[in-house]
């Protein structure tokens, strides 16, 4: 059976390219989704992954609701729900009102359920689960104004829009608030965070009201938040000729620069991790002007830094990203 994939609308084609290179078939796309077979465990562009999709059409809405009452009922023999689970309608925001006919689609099969299972519907929560992993619910996401894909197996890749923080000085802020929840771990009170290229403060920001000690190192100004904080000492010192003290070791790097990504990778990159310099790191590359799908082949090859000092690293294009990839991750213990 297929797999539907989402993705950030606008990267699709990406995403496809991503998946081929990966050894997938791709079948069919659309507006922030594609649809594949044989798809790879780790996907940097992918947002949601559907496992095993039946597809259902119907002309009316009771008819799509009663095909994936039909399905998700069928699905459940044998199985108890006990716990709250993942009930998610969903679909591209692109297809102009589209969002009632899965909001009326969703009402409908919600009636249906509670007539055949009261408890299991009343147990039913619309909120996608947060983080990296797999989880046993119902996510359909219409293709179409009658065309869904429905699955019981729901993968999130970390991916989620977050909210603003009227402090931030900047919109990079939401990026780093995003690449914790990718990565499952955040600063907190007492450790040591490195930004590099700072300005205008927005990374350095989300560590300091954490309670890390930041030092933010840009020849440019902090803003905002960012700006005197009692956690962030600011050193206008230029980022790539930073290095920690003889034997220091950081808990967090952050690094989040408009520069050229090899560069970013051979010049802070590789020697923060290959010296043991930080435990935990979140860097942005950019990749408006090279080949993504090129770059991430770098990224994952055998010999790369990644693999070498951080094999677990996960490389995700975020909500809040554009064209770049966010890298997080924690840093093999040097022997």
């Amino acid at each position: 059976m297929p797999t539907l994939i989402t993705c950030q609308s606008g990267y699709e084609d990406l995403l496809a390219k991503e998946l081929a290179g990966g050894g997938a078939q791709v079948n069919n796309r659309g507006p922030g989704w594609v649809l594949a077979e044989r798809v790879p465990d780790e996907l940097a562009f992918a947002h949601l992954v559907l496992p095993e999709t039946a597809e259902v059409r119907g002309e009316s809405v009771n008819a799509l609701a009663q095909r994936i009452a039909d399905i998700f009922l069928t699905s459940l023999k044998g199985e108890r729900i006990e716990a709250a689970w993942p009930c998610v309608f969903d679909g591209p925001a692109e297809l102009v009102g589209l969002g009632r006919r899965i909001s009326a689609v969703e009402k409908a099969f919600g009636e249906l359920l509670k007539k055949k299972l009261s408890r299991v519907a009343k147990l039913a929560t619309t909120d996608l689960p947060r983080g990296v992993g797999e989880t046993r619910g119902l996510m359909v996401w219409f293709t179409d104004f009658g065309v869904a894909q429905v699955a019981r197996t729901i993968r999130t890749n970390g991916q989620r829009r977050m909210a603003d923080d009227s402090l931030a000085p900047s919109r990079s802020y939401l990026k780093v608030e995003e690449a914790y929840v990718v990565l499952g771990l955040e600063p907190k009170e007492g450790e040591t965070v490195v930004d590099l290229g700072a300005a205008p403060g927005g990374w350095s920001y989300s560590a300091a009201k954490r309670g890390a000690q930041v030092i933010a190192i840009d020849n440019g100004p902090l803003k905002g938040g960012a700006l005197n904080h009692p956690r962030i000492e600011h050193r206008r010192e230029d980022a790539f000729r930073y290095a920690p003290p003889a034997g220091t070791t950081h808990d967090w790097l952050f690094c989040d620069m408009v520069e050229e990504p090899h560069h970013v990778l051979q010049h802070i990159v590789e020697p923060w991790l290959a010296r043991g310099w930080c435990r935990n790191f979140v860097v942005n590359l950019k990749f408006g002007r090279v080949d993504p799908i090129a770059l991430l082949r770098e990224l994952r090859a055998p010999g790369a830094p990644l693999s070498r000092f951080a094999p677990d690293v996960r490389i995700r294009h975020l909500y809040h990203d554009r064209e770049e990839f966010t890298l997080t991750g924690s840093v093999r213990a040097v022997e």
